[in-house]
């Protein structure tokens, strides 16, 4: 799955227009996704992602990069073996058109701050 655009607050894929965070795998797309805590990702907000046991997990932190990772997180990544990659989310949806074309990838972006 091919992300076409980003700006501040918005996604659009396959002509579709996203304004809220989501969760893409390569055959669907979770929107209007929210981390219990807000700004911090922790494990409990992505068991699907785990459970999909992709190969890279792409995060968007935000525009501005306000969206945190927690360590657990990053280290449950280590132990499954998934290449755990963040960026502000602009680089981040450039880097998951990347990776998602020869590599099972899930991505989570955050759309705003």
């Amino acid at each position: 799955m091919r992300i076409d655009s980003y700006s501040f607050g918005k996604i659009v894929m396959g002509g579709v227009t996203y304004t809220k965070d989501l969760k893409v795998f390569p055959d669907r797309v979770v929107p209007d996704w929210w981390r219990k805590e807000g700004h911090l990702l922790d494990c409990d907000d992505m068991e699907d992602v785990f459970s999909f046991k992709p190969e890279v997990i792409v995060v968007g932190t935000g525009m501005f990069g306000a969206m945190k990772i927690s360590k657990r997180v990053k280290e449950r990544a280590t132990e499954m073996g998934i290449t755990l990659l963040s960026e502000k989310t602009g680089k981040a949806v450039e880097v998951f058109n990347e990776i998602s074309i020869s590599r099972k990838t899930a991505g989570l972006f955050h759309l705003t701050c």
